[in-house]
């Protein structure tokens, strides 16, 4: 999921390479102790030298490389490592992720692996070699892929039973709710005033003519929140009808970003020169202009469209990875991000909604963030199925 604006990134990632900036040499793919490497070197010289003095040395050098390699998997062991794989777009305060590893005498690590799509694939494909313990980032729009490839355990997390059920997609938990945020039409609320035009309120505003050209969506080709919004119109208007309203919409001047930065930062009024005073984000973009805003704001200068069918709600997940050689930490990890602590977190540095309720929202989020009481809701099975179609009729009647 996008997320507006950009915050600081406060948490450790590892590479997926192994390369290290270091002379010491590799045994095994396992770094040499510098105690011993040292040594290694010099018993080195004396194996080449000859005589029989070459057999002890090339002995001596086997024995420090072997200890070398020994104790480095000791290291290794004594301080147990767990790894969240996720999407570029996850963030977290970086007190939590040390106190959860002071808490449980771990090592965590994240994953960053692109896109949420992009990260699922990369976890299907790696599932024989899990690339993690822990995945999150899988949304409904990709909840019956992920559940299908068999890459999960279930876990009965008890903090469950804080999670609204209509946010527990599946009975057998190998996924569990962690956030959730709507898409949906944001407008600029100075631009709709000075120009004496009433601001959208429902889809189907988009394709009047008082509001051609007004309007910047996203490509849901290569856009979540793109993809998201195709989905809106596919369950608001039916299979038979969303086609229609993408036709209209063409004809009423509708842009169609790349993705959602190009969208909002390049074409929206309110936050850049562009002339569209109309985009595709998120409801809780307008608080996050309130958070950042480099000036204090009573209200926040735009407006989400959470109208009755007229939002889709995105649902975000966490699961144990099969195949992980830490279920017990893999667990705790679970827990530690449906806990109040980390829910009470998400929202200012995701932008997002966290699925436990007993979590208490910021102040921002209580006074300028909406959530729409009747969105647009197609089952993970529904979407998995017809997906690809849509995308490509889509792509058929708007881009081509």
């Amino acid at each position: 999921m996008n997320r507006l604006p950009k915050a600081s990134r406060s948490y450790r990632v590892c590479s997926v390479g192994r390369g290290e900036k270091s002379f010491a040499p590799f045994i095994d793919g396992r770094k040499i102790f510098r105690p011993y490497w040292h040594q290694a070197l010099r018993l080195a010289s004396t194996a080449t030298s000859g005589g029989a003095k070459s057999g002890l040395g090339a002995l001596a050098l086997c024995l420090v490389l072997s200890l070398s390699v020994t104790v480095a998997r000791a290291a290794e062991k004594s301080l147990n490592q767990i790894t969240l794989m996720t999407h570029d777009s996850f963030n977290l305060s970086s007190e939590l992720v040390a106190g959860f590893e002071k808490d449980n005498g771990v090592k965590l690590r994240f994953l960053k692996s692109g896109d949420a799509g992009a990260a699922l694939v990369q976890a299907i494909l790696a599932k024989d070699h899990p690339l993690a313990d822990v995945f999150f980032g899988v949304d409904n729009t990709f909840f019956s892929r992920a559940i299908a490839a068999g890459i999960f355990v279930p876990y009965n997390s008890p903090l469950l039973a804080k999670i609204p059920a209509h946010l527990q997609l599946d009975k057998e938990n190998r996924l569990l709710p962690v956030d959730f945020g709507d898409v949906c039409l944001n407008y600029d609320k100075d631009w709709f005033k000075k120009h004496n035009i009433a601001p959208p309120a429902d889809l189907a505003d988009l394709v009047k003519p008082e509001y051609k050209g007004l309007t910047v969506v996203e490509n849901p080709a290569t856009s979540s929140p793109g993809m998201a919004f195709l989905l809106a119109t596919v369950g608001r208007f039916g299979e038979d009808g969303y086609l229609d309203f993408w036709k209209k919409l063409r004809a009423n001047d509708v842009l169609v970003a790349g993705g959602w930065e190009d969208a909002y930062y390049g074409h929206f009024t309110s936050a850049s020169k562009g002339d569209r005073p109309v985009v595709v984000s998120y409801a809780t973009s307008p608080p996050a202009v309130v958070h950042y805003s480099k000036t204090p704001l009573a209200e926040a200068p735009t407006a989400a469209v959470v109208t009755p069918d007229n939002a889709f709600r995105q649902i975000e997940f966490v699961g144990i990875l099969k195949g992980t050689k830490e279920p017990k930490l893999a667990q705790k990890l679970v827990d530690f991000l449906l806990s109040e602590k980390v829910q009470e977190d998400i929202p200012l540095q995701m932008f997002v909604f966290p699925a436990n309720s007993a979590a208490r929202l910021p102040e921002v989020f209580v006074k300028h963030a909406v959530v729409a009481d009747q969105p647009v809701t197609l089952t993970p099975a529904a979407i998995e199925a017809g997906r690809d179609k849509w995308l490509e009729a889509w792509t058929t009647a708007v881009l081509r």
